[in-house]
């Protein structure tokens, strides 16, 4: 496991938040779990796209104070990394264990139980909102509420998995070399960020490609092939007892993925917010158009944005019906763009 130092930017350091890393052993392997905060307070699972960890994916979001002060008043963080994608992890060998997305599922589970939380609310990032998604259906219990940034539900197109066959090909023989960059940056952000001939890049995607040379090839082939072999789940998510609250970039290669599935899920549950000229990684590219968004959600569950005279809450509250106007464009903040969101009528 990655030495605890390495762990956060120094921005998060100077927060003077409980810090707390652990390797958990699972069935099917180790798991590395980062918690951040008071662990009395109820949990929050996170699970990161491909190739990325908690640092890569979710930085930004925790790095708005707006948004960190209402995450970690409300919740205890609990970022698990796929096999091999935490800080400092080792290549994984031929001989472990290739996991299927069902695997690592399961691995979430039991994650959760050892840690004896309960139920979670949970926040995933493409395939990591596939595998948290997956987790709410097949352990409907745990989960209180899901949080998605370009989910997945469905398995992958012809245009996906020839796209992810050739990434596993070349990441076989030549590991994390300057074209996997390429295509990941590509999944992961909009054009205009990653700049082009004329316009450099943003110093979010230079980092992000930094961090990926961080990353060993063997361990990132394992998740790509797991997430590429992934059944459809579309009809597991009628099996969903909990609410949703969906985040999806406008030029996101997972768009239409991500608007399926908003339409297979009820009505009376869930909300989509489609963020203009944003990616796939929300949380990164855009994190402060998902803060009033987050903010209504968790309201329906009883959390709130903490003030000085406010007291943390110290178990999960039961949820409480959302009100529909809470979703109307001008309560998400359309007239603050980049926001646009898009909400059946209940």
């Amino acid at each position: 496991m990655a030495d605890s130092t390495d762990s956060v930017t120094i921005d998060m350091e100077t927060t003077s938040v409980p810090r707390k890393e652990h390797l958990v052993k699972t069935s099917s392997g180790f798991v590395s779990v980062a918690i951040f905060g008071d662990q009395d307070k109820p949990a929050l699972v996170t699970y990161p796209d491909l190739a990325l960890n908690h640092t890569s994916c979710f930085q930004g979001l925790f790095l708005c104070p707006e948004a960190f002060s209402m995450l970690i008043h409300n919740f205890c963080i609990y970022h698990i990394s796929p096999p091999g994608h935490e800080l400092g992890a080792a290549a994984l060998s031929c001989n472990d264990q290739a996991l299927s997305v069902d695997d690592l599922a399961d691995q979430v589970a039991e994650v959760v139980d050892y840690f004896g939380l309960g139920a979670v609310m949970c926040m995933g990032v493409t395939a990591g909102a596939y595998i948290l998604t997956l987790f709410a259906i097949k352990y409907t219990r745990h989960v209180l509420g899901l949080i998605l940034v370009s989910p997945l539900c469905k398995a992958p197109s012809w245009t996906e998995w020839l796209c992810n066959k050739l990434m596993a090909n070349i990441l076989y023989y030549y590991g994390m070399c300057g074209i996997i960059k390429e295509l990941l940056l590509i999944r992961y952000f909009s054009k205009e960020v990653r700049g082009g001939a004329i316009i450099p890049e943003t110093e979010i995607v230079n980092s992000c490609r930094r961090l990926l040379g961080e990353r060993q090839g063997p361990n990132v082939l394992y998740f790509l092939e797991a997430i590429n072999g992934r059944p459809d789940i579309t009809d597991g998510l009628k099996k969903l007892r909990c609410r949703s609250l969906i985040f999806v970039g406008e030029n996101s290669p997972f768009n239409a993925d991500s608007l399926h599935m908003t339409s297979k899920l009820d009505t009376r549950f869930s909300a989509l917010v489609e963020v203009q000229g944003c990616g796939s990684i929300v949380t990164e590219e855009q994190p402060d158009a998902m803060l009033i968004p987050l903010e209504y959600f968790l309201m329906g569950y009883g959390f709130y944005r903490p003030s000085q005279t406010d007291v943390s809450p110290r178990s999960p509250l039961s949820p409480t019906c959302i009100s529909p106007e809470l979703y109307t464009p001008e309560s998400m903040g359309l007239k603050l763009k980049p926001i646009r969101t898009r909400l059946s009528q209940i």
